[in-house]
This record gives C-alpha cells, sequence and structure tokens, in this order.
C-alpha cells in the first residue's frame, strides 16, 4: 500500500516555479488581507476576521492543487466538457434571482448556494470554457479549410452560449473570457479573417446596446427592458471614468491630506450628500488618495499604516491592489505585478517545450486567464480603467476566487509535470537506444 502510495505521489516532475510563485501570492495574501480588512475587525472584533476564513479557502485550494497535478491532462480536458454544460446552467439560473438557490449581495445576483455552499458558477464556467476550447482548437486539421471554418463555428457558438449569461449580470467578466478567446484563437494560429470576426461583430454589437440603453432609455428617463437593465450600470461607470468628475485636483488632494481623518470623512460625507456621489466614485476617490499617498515614498508608508483602507468600501475586495500600492509603493505594486507575469512566462516556456498541442493551448489559456484578470484589477485600482469590480487573483477576499485560481495553478503544475516526465522518457529511449548500437561494424568482404 505504500509502495502504491509513493508511486502515485511521485515527487518528480513537480513545477517547483510555478510552487514558489503559488506561495508568493499566498504569502501577499495574507500579509495585504490582514491589513486591508480593518472595517471587518471593528465590525466583527476579531483580528482573523478578515482573513482566517481566507486562508481556510486557500488551504483547501492548495490541496486541490496538489492532487491535480497528479492528474493527466487528458483526464482534465474531458472533465471540462460537462463541467462547462453545470457552469451554464447555473449561470442561466441566476438571471432570476427568485429561484431558491440563487443568492443576492449588492444588488448583483451572481452567486449561487447549492448544498450549503456559496459560490459564484461563473468561475466555473470561466475555468471550463477555456479548456473546452483548447481541446477543440487542438483538433483542427490545418491542410483543410473547412477544418478552420468547422472548428471555429464550435468554438464561437459554445462561447457566445457559455459568455451571454454571463454578460448579463457582469459585463467585465464577459470581456474578460471572450479576450482570452480571441487570444487562444491567436495562438491556435487561425486564419486573420475568423479572428478579427470575433473581435468586430461582439464588439459592434456591445457598443449599440449601450448607445441604445442611453439614449433611448436612460436619457430619456425610460425604465430599460429587465433582460439589459444591468446596462444603466454600465453607462454610468463608463461614463464616471470618460468624464472623471470624481476626480481630485492637486490643490484638493493636498488640502485632503493636511485634514484629520474624522474632518476627511466628515467631508466626503457631505459631498456624497449635496452631490449624490454614487458607492463607484466613492471607491474611485478613497483609491485615488491610497495610491498616491503610497506613491509617494518608493516603499510606501508601510503594512498596516494605510488609511483608506477604513474609509474605501470593501477595500479588502475589488480595490485592495489600491491599499498595496499605499502601503508597499511602487516597488511593492511592481513587484505583485512581476509575480503575475512570471506565471504568463513561466507558462510560455512550459508549452514551448511540449508536444502535446491541446495541452499547450490549455496551458495558455489558463495563465492568460490568470494574468489578464490580474492586469485588469490593478488598472482599475490606480485609475486607467472603468469600475469592473474584478477581484484581484489569490489577493482579493473571496472563497470562490481562491479556490478557483489554485486550480489554476493545479492546471499549469499538472501540464508542467506531465511535459517533463515525457522528455525524461524520451531522453531515457534516445539513450537506451544508442548503446545497443554496436561501435564497431564487421563487414563481410564477401
Amino acid at each position: 500500500m505504500r509502495e502504491a502510495t509513493s508511486k502515485l505521489i511521485n515527487k518528480q516532475g513537480i513545477d517547483k516555479t510555478f510552487w514558489v510563485l503559488f506561495a508568493m501570492l499566498i504569502v501577499v495574501s495574507a500579509i495585504a488581507l490582514f491589513s486591508a480588512s480593518s472595517t471587518l475587525v471593528y465590525k466583527n472584533g476579531s483580528a482573523l476576521s478578515g482573513v482566517g476564513k481566507q486562508l481556510e479557502y486557500i488551504a483547501l485550494g492548495v490541496l486541490l492543487a496538489f492532487a491535480l497535478q497528479y492528474i493527466p491532462s487528458k483526464i482534465v480536458r474531458f472533465c471540462a466538457y460537462p463541467a462547462l454544460l453545470v457552469g451554464v446552467l447555473l449561470c442561466a439560473s441566476t438571471l432570476k434571482p427568485s429561484l431558491p438557490w440563487v443568492v443576492t449581495h449588492n444588488e448583483a445576483s451572481r452567486w449561487v448556494s447549492l448544498f450549503g455552499v456559496e459560490f459564484q458558477p461563473s468561475e466555473i464556467s470561466k475555468l471550463a470554457l477555456v479548456i473546452v476550447v483548447a481541446d477543440l482548437l487542438s483538433k483542427v486539421d490545418r491542410n483543410d479549410e473547412d477544418s478552420f471554418k468547422r472548428i471555429y463555428w464550435w468554438v464561437a457558438g459554445i462561447s457566445v452560449v457559455t459568455i451571454l449569461p454571463i454578460m448579463l449580470g457582469n459585463l467585465s467578466t464577459a470581456i474578460l473570457m471572450f479576450g482570452v478567446v480571441i487570444l487562444m484563437l491567436f495562438l491556435a494560429r487561425f486564419p486573420w479573417k475568423y479572428i478579427l470576426l470575433s473581435i468586430i461583430v461582439p464588439m459592434s454589437g456591445l457598443i449599440l446596446l449601450l448607445l441604445v440603453a442611453k439614449f433611448l432609455y436612460i436619457d430619456q428617463g425610460r425604465k430599460l427592458p429587465s433582460p439589459i437593465a444591468r446596462t444603466r450600470t454600465w453607462v454610468s461607470r463608463v461614463d464616471a471614468f470618460l468624464n472623471r468628475n470624481s476626480e481630485m485636483s492637486e490643490e484638493e488632494q493636498l488640502l485632503w491630506e493636511q485634514m484629520s481623518e474624522e474632518e476627511r470623512h466628515a467631508k466626503l460625507k457631505t459631498v456624497m450628500r449635496e452631490k449624490m456621489i454614487s458607492k463607484d466614485d466613492m471607491q474611485r476617490t478613497y483609491a485615488q488618495l491610497a495610491v498616491n499617498r503610497g506613491g509617494k515614498s518608493p516603499i510606501g508608508v508601510g503594512p498596516g499604516h494605510s488609511k483608506e483602507r477604513d474609509y474605501l468600501p470593501y477595500a479588502y475586495a475589488d480595490y485592495i491592489f489600491a491599499i498595496i500600492v499605499e502601503e508597499w509603493g511602487v516597488i511593492g505594486a511592481f513587484l505583485l505585478g512581476f509575480i503575475y507575469l512570471a506565471v504568463l512566462f513561466r507558462a510560455c516556456y512550459v508549452s514551448s517545450r511540449y508536444d502535446d498541442y491541446a495541452a499547450m493551448l490549455m496551458v495558455m489559456g489558463v495563465a492568460l486567464m490568470l494574468t489578464c484578470q490580474a492586469m485588469i484589477s490593478m488598472m482599475v485600482s490606480v485609475g486607467l480603467g472603468p469600475v469592473t469590480g474584478q477581484p484581484l487573483p489569490l489577493i482579493s477576499r473571496g472563497g470562490t476566487s481562491a479556490v478557483f485560481t489554485s486550480l489554476y495553478f493545479g492546471i499549469l503544475m499538472c501540464v508542467s509535470r506531465e511535459q517533463l516526465n515525457r522528455r525524461k522518457r524520451v531522453d531515457m529511449t534516445a539513450r537506451d537506444s544508442a548503446a545497443e548500437v554496436p561501435d564497431v561494424i564487421i563487414l563481410d568482404d564477401k
């Protein structure tokens, strides 16, 4: 029994680089969450109330990632198909908040509760879609134009069915998934006509939808139809980002820094009451203050010394990177961004040395999903994009995100381990074949 277990859990081929990057993100998560969740500490009266539960989810994710790295990538790709079906059905069910298993938080019905476990089904769809698309793209016959067309329409159809119910409730996640699928088409070396078609048609439809919602409904004071009611939020966030009305001038920022914390909080409450500032504007304002304060020093104000965390709504969630910039400065922010990019670079290295085309596309799709989400979250936190609600993978507080980010790492390590062991077997076979060749060949004179 011990020998069988030892054979199953073979340490050979384990990708230490991915494990180190994974561990670094976990350490950053623990430190950042402990500091950014001060409001939860005040509310619950426990120093671990903001980070304790999250560490439990991360511990579960580590166990799942460790187990997943030993599962053959073919099994992972096979299981992605039923997982995608489940994800699509659950995401579609969230469009009807009255269903008993649908859970609503902050006026958004993105969660479901099954068997006492609450999670976002969009995370299932995100991961499963990448794997399914990778598997389909690997089946293209490059010598047959009809094969490209057939696989493309399969990928397009599955992507639309998967992304559409997510888009109606969470546009940023839908755009993220759409972008990763486009990048995978590029990596699979599809003809440009298919890639451009995949970009122009959906983007034109989205822009048309936003224009219709704004000029025919919102500006006219008319109520939006329930299927597209969420477009009001999209339009307001895009308008706020383009107009930047809530941005502070340099003089206002200087005066703000000179105020005491009590004066600042009272001032903002007054402004909110007079100008009816939305929660999104409030988040942007406090995030801007946190970034500006941390940017004054390359190393920030130091861990645990943030001032804006007490006022920034949900500082431990979508805008946690702003608190990281405030406390760790430009150097800390750069190092965190480098960790996410290092995951992508490592995935490129692994895929470039692997002869399994489907696994190569899968590992690149997973790495792109993880890295692109991190970059979007960082850009929004520092004011380079409209409010999206995208969490920082493994850093922001959220059990579903932490577990599925761990699964991403598990898949990356699964493919890397498989690739390394395969190369070792090939090298060993080559050496054995060379050893069987005689050093001297005797020719027959006859």
